[in-house]
């Protein structure tokens, strides 16, 4: 066996917490691994070790094959994009992406990618054929920071697809990414490794490249590889009694939560939204639906107030027509929202504790003092989302999958009369995605809307009453649920 990548006695520690144990691990030439384990098993921390980045005690080296067409690096694609504005600043936050104003001053998804082709010697040709056939050329006048999720997520794909180095490591590649896209993505692996490249996936997910050929699975510090698929071991001693405070939603005077009317939503030549009616009444559970950029996230925007162009349409909200006095913290203070771009732009320097306080207050980030009975609130929804023992770590020091089970319950700490979560279990294992949506149902029991965007149908939950579906912005399917099947 000819060794590509030599791992060592490798020892990985978080706050004198063992992580990996005396690891060692050989990947040979022609190998495609993908590594799975529980949420905080140490799969990003050892694959940012791989790539040289971060401390990490022990040896790892990479053997590149001399001769190669092929660059002689190693490129980690982390779980999410991060881009700049035009003065050089990753300081964002989640409303900008819906201001004009804010949207100028941000690079277009073909100006970032000319100049990264630009920067890696790629061809012009080449990196327009990869925005075609991930469906976004459509998109390439369109800021960065007007993009969904999921387009984002197809930007950055297409950026690492475009340089192709000799060894590429993907963490968790299909978050937020539709059914269509994580199969084009698979394609392009099987593309890229048989023209030589070597390939490591971090995932949990079982749509994996058919060039996938080596397993591997981290349970307690330790390494397990096999020529087969391994089971993810799920293990969780979660209590899922809710908090009394929680036992009961809030009774609204009004039926429709949500009403639209003839509602269109552009930026510039891009019809986002187009003629939409739609009606959330009390105790529905939705599911939002629609391929990567179909209008979902600007959508969400109306509903909490994140979206100037709310204003002159016929929305609304909880019984108020928007532009009629209201303010975004009386809106907000109905809603229990998480979202991908949430987690991305949170206040870094937030302990999990103050994390899960702030959703009180609807801020990034605690900025008062808590009452007592706030604190207990806080410390209940610590305790059932099992982040008790860690409430005064920072939140950026959790593994990913902590980091979303604490936004989950700053979402719910308000007990609002509606929930709208956008992909809430990205970056959580099977074993908390379980626990989370029963946790969503146990909340549901009472007359409490539910407004559900996911496309991974196995992680829905299957008390769904209602589904809207979208396509380039226009409603195709805006239904009860008749039978549980999810496109």
């Amino acid at each position: 066996m000819e060794v590509f990548v030599g791992i060592e006695h490798v020892n990985l520690k978080i706050r004198n917490r063992v992580i990996l144990a005396d690891l060692s691990w050989q990947i040979a030439k022609g190998e495609q691994w993908l590594l799975n384990g529980a949420s905080g098993s140490g799969k990003t921390m050892l694959a940012k070790a791989i790539a040289g980045l971060g401390r990490v005690s022990g040896q790892i080296k990479v053997h590149y094959v001399a001769g190669s067409t092929l660059p002689a690096s190693t490129l980690y694609v982390p779980q999410w994009l991060q881009f700049k504005d035009k003065q050089g600043s990753s300081s964002f936050y989640f409303q900008q992406r819906f201001n004009s104003a804010d949207a100028e001053n941000t690079i277009t998804v073909w100006e970032s990618l000319l100049e990264y082709a630009t920067r890696i010697h790629r061809s012009e040709a080449k990196a327009q054929l990869l925005l075609e056939t991930f469906g976004l050329w459509s998109r390439k006048d369109a800021p960065i920071i007007q993009l969904s999720s999921g387009e984002h997520k197809k930007l950055q794909l297409i950026k690492a697809l475009l340089y192709r180095p000799q060894f590429m490591i993907l963490d968790n590649p299909y978050t937020g990414l539709d059914v269509q896209t994580r199969t084009c993505l698979n394609e392009q692996l099987e593309i890229a490794c048989a023209g030589g490249m070597q390939l490591l996936i971090v995932s949990n997910d079982a749509a994996i490249p058919g060039c996938i050929n080596r397993f591997a699975s981290l349970l307690d510090g330790k390494l397990v590889t096999s020529n087969e698929p391994i089971a993810v071991k799920q293990q969780t001693n979660l209590d899922y009694q809710l908090p009394y405070f929680l036992q009961q939603a809030p009774v609204l005077a009004v039926e429709e939560l949500v009403s639209m009317r003839n509602v269109n939503i552009r930026y510039g030549e891009k019809q986002i939204l187009k003629d939409l009616n739609w009606c959330v009444k009390a105790g529905e559970k939705w599911l939002l639906n629609g391929h990567n950029g179909s209008g979902k996230s600007t959508l969400i925007s109306l509903l909490t107030g994140d979206n100037p162009q709310a204003y002159g349409q016929e929305i609304q909200l909880f019984g108020r027509k928007r532009g009629t006095g209201e303010s975004i913290w009386d809106i907000k203070k109905q809603i229990g929202f998480i979202s991908p771009e949430l987690q991305w732009y949170f206040e870094p320097g937030s302990t999990v504790f103050q994390a899960v306080a702030s959703g009180l207050f609807d801020t990034s980030g605690l900025f008062r003092k808590l009452s007592l009975q706030q604190e207990e609130k806080t410390n209940e929804l610590l305790k059932l989302f099992g982040l008790h023992t860690e409430a005064n770590d920072l939140l950026t020091q959790l593994p990913l999958g902590k980091q979303r089970l604490a936004l989950l319950a700053r979402s719910i700490i308000k007990n609002p009369p509606l929930l709208i979560l956008d992909e809430p279990c990205q970056g959580l294992d099977e074993a908390q995605t379980s626990m989370f949506n029963q946790v969503v149902e146990l909340l549901c029991n009472t007359n409490r809307s539910l407004i559900y965007v996911n496309h991974f149908d196995h992680a829905l939950p299957d008390f769904l009453s209602h589904e809207l579906m979208l396509e380039q912005g226009i409603a195709i399917r805006n239904k009860p649920i008749l039978e549980k099947e999810y496109t």
